[in-house]
């Protein structure tokens, strides 16, 4: 069986885990984890440098000063492009892009220039740019408003798309999106989809591995192969890159497992040796065509951080003029475009991770240059595959929620943040060094506030249960007002105390001694409990509070601020119904009887914790309760079963009670009064009233010292009733003091000289 402990853990952090799941398949936390989870991996790692191996060719407000042209990038001369693109030619750059639109003609003679020096340098790949059409209102009945827009991707100029190498679209998403991917084919999900401008420049770039791709190819699926040229060069000749592109895509779509299956074969000891970077080049490729359309890009940081030359500055590269810079081209991918520190009206600006901490958004063409270098070194942002990350979630869930209950509140909120931070720290190296995406928001954000906050309120809950608990079990012991101030401050139990008024009963069984030495401790302890849970009854129906249990005998008080009659009422009445309780249980006891007797006085009592040392007990003290005990011992003497003192039963309506005599009790140094309660008026017969109205009288001639009338009145008061105690007691005193006078002055009082 698993302990109730381990029980309990376990449950936390199951219940933790299956929370970071369950919450993993809603949208809004794929948001938020990609707003702010990955958001902030990003600022933890900062920026860093981008490889070299791309350039960006900045068409940008200084160069349109320089140049003395318009600002917009779309009314630039086209020779302008013309003289770059044979500089760029000339200076040996790999694969040039071109991310500006070209729609319209323009200046024929520009045109043309453009046009030759496209086909000169054969490696130039044009954007398809992205129009919308206007249509009109629908009508009525019709799904759309007033004024509808259809977005969809164009081709440049004939002209100049001809000339090209290539075309193609790089389409993302405006402000006030955060730009967290890109497409590498642009529309997911349909036949053929065309390649972005970035994927084409890296296919082209790295040109000189497209041969081993095919022979891995026909390695795993000869069937397949033939679809293929065994190279490039025809492609380019026929400027029909992208519909190769789109073929070999086509390829990898109709079989899933073509990927895995390349990626294991050249990676065979056999396989022909390549270099580190060919071999890192052709598994990017195999899995750009094998993977999803979508990836995430991996920002180097804020715009300018991938190396970025002004337009008017790369005019001159090479020339030899002082404006030129000391920068080289060859072999490397150049990216022409908008790019400058631009705000968000511009066009084609784009909200990135590092526009909140600059307040300013990159172009375009510097995050298809990222996208680029991210394909050529392989570190683009790589999420954990969806069943990586749900066990992820659900391992870390359930640690977090076991180390939080197995621990104290504060040692597991210590290791937690600490773990939080070994985490946060890890996800941070692994993104750094590899792109590695782990989760950030459910883990750190929900899981583990869930679990602290969770093992918080479970120990809340069980505190409280066990407190509950331990009230529950004090009441057995202390009043409820006691058990609230333990509740309240423990610390100050030892001082307090108050000084009330108060009612005290104390009652005792008669021959408990004898009795418990006929029985085995179990059987006494067991008639014991029944005959306390019958006496506490009327106690408590009378409003009055056990405050002492000792072996047969318990005392019991009603309290208030200042002298109260109700109180000393109730005390009387439950003094009759304990009585009567005594009664009846002795009736459901075979062979046995527990004779009870009660005492009842009232006064001033302390009422609080008396001891020392690491025991205290809670009751009342003072010498009120200790004359009900002394009262509760008279019932011996006198053969009576309650008995009250006159400060409990004056001014009480509705009770039948008979003085019986004066008393200087045991340790006392004042006499006392001492009444016996005989019952609620309404219920006590005729007879009875009679029989107190004759001890009275008695009484009266033995306080006169008239022995013989007072003997003859007892006598007479002990043949109506053979049971009444207290005439029998008086006449022994009669003989007693007959024999022997009490003295004079005598003022009727009797001294007990024993409890």
């Amino acid at each position: 069986m698993i302990p109730t402990r381990l029980l309990k853990t376990l449950s936390l952090g199951v219940l933790v885990a299956i929370t970071g799941v369950a919450l993993s398949f809603f949208q809004f936390a794929h948001e938020f984890e990609e707003d702010l989870g990955l958001g902030l991996l990003f600022k933890l790692r900062g920026p860093r440098q981008a490889p070299p191996d791309a350039v960006v060719i900045s068409i940008d407000k200084e160069s349109a000063v320089q140049l003395n042209i318009p600002e917009n990038p779309d009314k630039w001369p086209r020779s302008l492009h013309a003289r770059l693109v044979d500089v760029l030619s000339k200076q040996g750059a790999a694969v040039v892009t071109f991310d500006v639109h070209f729609l319209e003609p323009r200046v024929e003679k520009d045109d043309k220039l453009f046009a030759d020096a496209l086909r000169r340098a054969g490696n130039v790949v044009l954007s398809d740019p992205m129009v919308a059409r206007e249509i009109a209102a629908a009508p009525t009945g019709g799904s759309y408003g007033p004024e509808h827009s259809i977005v969809r991707i164009v081709k440049p100029l004939p002209l100049l798309a001809d000339s090209a190498l290539a075309t193609a679209p790089f389409v993302l998403p405006r402000i006030p999106f955060k730009v967290n991917q890109y497409w590498t084919f642009q529309s997911e999900g349909a036949l053929s989809p065309p390649p972005t401008f970035p994927v084409v420049a890296y296919q082209l770039y790295g040109m000189r591995v497209f041969a081993d791709f095919v022979r891995v190819l026909e390695k795993v699926r000869p069937q397949l192969a033939g679809k293929l040229p065994p190279s490039l060069g025809a492609s380019i000749e026929s400027k029909s890159v992208g519909k190769l592109m789109r073929t070999i895509k086509d390829v990898f779509d109709s079989d899933p497992a073509l990927a895995g299956d390349m990626i294991a074969e050249f990676e065979r000891p056999d396989f022909p040796s390549t270099d580190g970077k060919e071999k890192l080049m052709l598994a990017t490729l195999i899995t750009l065509y094998g993977g999803s359309n979508r990836r995430y890009i991996n920002y180097y940081g804020p715009p300018h951080t991938v190396t970025t030359i002004p337009y008017y500055r790369a005019l001159h590269l090479g020339d030899g003029n002082e404006s030129s810079l000391p920068i080289t081209l060859k072999g490397k991918a150049v990216f022409v475009g908008l790019s400058e520190r631009i705000l968000a009206e511009r066009k084609d600006s784009f909200y990135t991770v590092f526009s909140q901490a600059n307040g300013v958004f990159i172009g375009g063409v510097e995050i298809a240059a990222t996208a680029f270098l991210n394909l050529l070194e392989d570190k683009a942002v790589k999420p954990l595959g969806d069943n990586a990350y749900l066990l992820w979630i659900l391992f870390w869930g359930l640690l977090v929620g076991i180390i939080c209950r197995l621990f104290t509140i504060v040692v597991g909120g210590l290791t937690l943040l600490g773990l939080s931070a070994l985490y946060l720290f890890g996800a941070k190296y692994h993104f750094t060094t590899a792109g590695t995406w782990y989760p950030i928001v459910i883990p750190l954000f929900v899981q583990a506030p869930l679990a602290f906050a969770g093992t918080v309120l479970w120990n809340y809950v069980e505190t409280n249960k066990e407190r509950q608990h331990l009230r529950k079990a004090l009441a057995y012991y202390v009043p409820d007002e006691v058990v609230d101030q333990l509740a309240r401050n423990i610390l100050d139990l030892k001082q307090s105390g108050e000084m009330v008024y108060g009612a005290c009963l104390f009652a005792d069984v008669a021959g408990y001694t004898t009795l418990s030495e006929k029985m085995t401790p179990q059987q006494l302890s067991d008639l014991m409990h029944r005959y306390f849970e019958a006496t506490f009854e009327p106690v408590k129906k009378h409003g009055g509070m056990v405050v002492n249990l000792k072996g047969d005998s318990f005392l019991a008080i009603w309290k208030a601020a200042r002298a109260d009659d109700s109180l000393r009422r109730q005390a009387c009445l439950a003094a009759l119904d304990v009585a009567k309780a005594v009664h009846r249980f002795n009736g459901t006891v075979e062979n046995l009887n527990l004779p009870t007797r009660v005492g009842v006085h009232s006064g001033q009592i302390f009422l609080g914790n008396i001891g020392a040392g690491d025991h205290y007990e809670y009751g009342p003290t003072g010498d009120t309760v200790n004359t009900a005990s002394r009262m509760d011992g008279l019932n011996k003497y006198l053969g009576t079963e309650v008995l009250v003192s006159e400060e409990s039963v004056e001014k009480i309506d509705g009770l039948l009670s008979r003085q019986v005599g004066k008393f200087m009790l045991k340790g006392k140094a004042q006499p006392i009064v001492v009444y016996e309660l005989l019952g609620r008026i309404d219920e006590v017969d005729e007879n009875r009233k009679e029989s107190c109205a004759m001890f009275t009288d008695a009484l009266a001639a033995f306080r006169r010292q008239s022995w013989d009338e007072a003997k003859e009145k007892f006598h007479r008061l002990s043949e109506v009733s053979a049971t009444d105690g207290p005439a029998h007691f008086y006449l022994k005193l009669c003989d007693e003091f007959k024999k022997t006078s009490p003295g004079e002055p005598w003022d009727g009082v009797i001294v007990l000289e024993e409890k």
